[in-house]
């Protein structure tokens, strides 16, 4: 605007470079968001129910898993809704009974124990007759649940039912859900983990040890079929089921977490499973973030609370506070390793080992350890000794645990990556704009002015001549700038704005007026012009110039005053009220533009001749305008011949509906001759105006 006064001898920006990849954002431990979330998706409904059995038990033990403390009543509800299915067992599926013993058991409801033998002998006689993987999971997992309620429950015919459990597991560590099933599943594979590892708990005597081991072996298959991303991210998923029997991802990682670490806990010695395995599964349950239903919130918070207290490995998880550093503040990096729930993690050293650019070029290789805060619990070291300048980055870790006994229970990853965004101030100055009166656009031909001062600009060009803006840009480290993006808004004392967008390679833009709304008075006389404004961007070195070819000519002769408004981005734009906001105004200002020749005008009609002298004030106002378009010079001349163009394809379609071929022939031969004479006239004219730029 004018007068506006800029803060400084510099102007500044912050530029924000943001990529994104799958899977690709912060892995945080589990936080009070989490908490958030499921409070609202396990949210009772007005009895104060959480639907069927199932439903319920997820609440309860999530809740329980975050120290979520729900109302006394609520719970007196729960209990008595669950008290309901357990007293009736005969007639109750061991589906419901499975999850009413467990919803006892995780609020700690008083259960007679005449009421437990009633179920425990309903879950015997379910193992006894049944060949069904479910069947055996819940009658197991039930009887299972109410041993740890503190009651006696011994599984006689242990070995024969863990036989049969086994006979329904394919030989890629994946289990069928009953013999007359054709496909496995791997879904299937962790409730059948997790029924066997009940039926050890349970056994009277010692299991086949010959038997866990060919199980220990079915495992070892069965993580030969994780999924992974390139982030170190493992998962599990189905490969053929039917449609009805897909259970996703989530649910499906959830299920071998749950069966693998229950079979891990009974069995003798350690499962041979690779710590990076057990660590991308965690990070696969953190990756979902905050999920959006209450089965997915369940698996994640469950499988994470079962990874978290293992004695496989426990997942230390390396993670960023913040991925966004400034130069210009001197920001800290600072780095947290904690457990899935953020708990502290043993001693152990953080490495800084590599820096990679966003080419995945090598920035340093330069091993730096990372200073421990023992208030903070976080690792921190200084950027700036690092050297690297404004853009995206990866960081390579390495953690290093300090006591050899913790590499055998901790699971740490070797590496890690993290993408992390460089901010500074960018220095723009040597800001100018002037008018440049050929093409070569030499020094002594350019009236510059400097537009870091408080002055306003005054312009006066024809359609041959150029605006010129020119401008330097510096990284804090002192090196040129580039930017990806540039936008420029003319907008006119009468509120018409013109905004150029500038795309284009490293070399040369292009940039087009993309929007012009023209003032009703002038629809007509604008009506007959295409515009289309083709500017050139040379970068050199050092400079960034815009040149923008006839740029009175393509603001249709709009003299006045025009607030100039420059805006540079590089990568992606963020909005501007974003702590480190992308978009910044490089440049605002005033500039008048006078356009030599007389502006157009509209010759309107009087109100006392609107009826019987219509006619003949729209005809003295379409030739005046036509004249004076004639008067404008090649632009008018070409958008005559376009006109002219429309036109014949307009008679074409008239012979196709109506006219005779005579009679289209003769219109055609009169708009032929027009054609002829203004595309000569165009032509000369673009001639005449080369020969003259080249000759100056």
């Amino acid at each position: 605007m004018a007068g506006r006064r800029l803060a400084s001898a510099a102007l500044l920006t912050l530029l924000l470079a943001v990529a994104v990849a799958p899977l690709s954002s912060a892995v945080r431990p589990v936080s009070d968001a989490h908490r958030s979330a499921a409070a609202e998706l396990f949210a009772p409904s007005a009895d104060g129910s959480f639907g069927d059995l199932e439903s319920t038990y997820e609440a309860v033990r999530t809740f329980h898993i975050l120290g979520l403390d729900k109302d006394k009543s609520l719970t007196g509800k729960v209990c008595k809704f669950a008290a309901e299915k357990l007293a009736s067992p005969a007639s109750s599926l061991a589906k419901d009974l499975f999850h009413a013993v467990r919803i006892s058991g995780a609020l700690g409801c008083s259960v007679d124990p005449g009421v437990y033998n009633g179920v425990v002998a309903r879950f015997k006689a379910v193992i006894k007759d049944t060949n069904s993987l479910l069947e055996f999971y819940y009658s197991v997992g039930g009887l299972l649940s109410i041993k740890e309620q503190g009651n006696n429950v011994i599984l006689s015919d242990a070995e024969s039912t863990f036989h049969a459990i086994k006979a329904l597991s394919q030989s890629d560590g994946r289990w069928r859900y009953d013999t007359n099933s054709a496909e496995s599943s791997t879904f299937a594979a962790g409730i059948a983990l997790e029924a066997l590892a009940g039926v050890v708990s349970l056994a009277d005597a010692e299991v086949d040890p010959s038997m866990i081991g060919v199980v220990k072996n079915n495992i070892v298959k069965l993580f030969d079929t994780i999924k992974s991303y390139d982030d170190g991210t493992f998962y599990f998923d189905e490969k053929h089921v039917d449609a009805n029997e897909y259970k996703g991802p989530i649910t499906t990682s959830a299920s071998v977490v749950r069966g693998v670490v229950s079979f891990g806990s009974v069995a003798s010695g350690k499962l041979d499973i690779p710590g990076d395995k057990i660590l991308g599964l965690a990070k696969f349950f953190l990756n979902i973030g905050l999920p959006g239903s209450s089965k997915d919130c369940f698996n994640q918070i469950e499988a994470l609370s079962i990874l978290e207290n293992n004695r496989l490995f426990v997942p230390l998880i390396l993670s960023l506070p913040s991925k966004v550093f400034s130069l210009t503040s001197k920001d800290q990096l600072k780095v947290e390793v904690t457990t899935v729930f953020g708990s502290a993690a043993p001693p152990l050293k953080v490495n800084l080992v590599q820096v990679l650019g966003s080419d995945s070029k090598v920035i340093t290789s330069e091993n730096k350890e990372l200073q421990f805060d023992h208030d903070n619990n976080v690792h921190y070291l200084d950027i700036a000794p690092l050297k690297i300048d404004v853009g995206k980055y990866s960081l390579v870790f390495e953690i290093s645990l300090q006591e050899p006994e913790h590499e055998t229970a901790y699971a740490t990853g070797g590496r890690n990556t993290e993408n992390v965004f460089v901010t500074g101030v960018i220095k723009v100055d040597k800001a100018e704009i002037g008018i440049s009166d050929n093409d070569a656009g030499a020094v002594e031909s350019v009236q510059k002015l400097d537009l870091l001062k408080d002055t306003k600009v005054s312009l006066s060009a024809n359609h041959l001549q150029k605006l010129r803006l020119s401008f330097q840009l510096t990284t804090p480290l002192g090196k040129t700038f580039k930017p990806h993006q540039v936008f420029l808004k003319l907008k006119h004392e009468s509120k018409v704005e013109h905004l150029f967008v500038v795309p284009g390679s490293a070399r040369q833009f292009k940039i087009v007026l993309v929007e012009y709304h023209p003032h009703p008075l002038l629809q007509f006389t604008l009506l007959v012009f295409s515009v289309i404004v083709l500017c050139s961007l040379n970068h050199d070195a050092n400079r960034t110039n815009k040149d923008f070819l006839g740029l009175v000519e393509k603001l249709y002769y709009l003299s006045g005053r025009y607030d100039l408004e420059l805006a540079v981005g590089d990568a992606v734009m963020r909005p501007q009220k974003k702590p480190h906001a992308h978009l910044h105004k490089l440049l605002t200002r005033s500039l008048q533009i006078w356009a030599k020749g007389r502006d157009i005008t509209h010759i309107p009609c009087a109100r006392e001749e609107a009826t019987q002298g219509t006619l003949a004030c729209i005809h003295e106002s379409y030739t005046s305008a036509f004249y004076r378009i004639l008067n404008r010079g090649p632009a008018a001349f070409a958008s005559l011949f376009h006109a002219g163009i429309g036109a014949v394809l307009l008679l074409y379609v008239l012979f196709w509906v109506k006219l005779d071929l005579f009679t289209t022939l003769k219109y055609l031969g009169f708009l032929g001759i027009i054609l002829v004479f203004v595309g000569h006239r165009a032509l000369s004219y673009l001639s005449s105006a080369s020969a003259k730029q080249k000759t100056a």
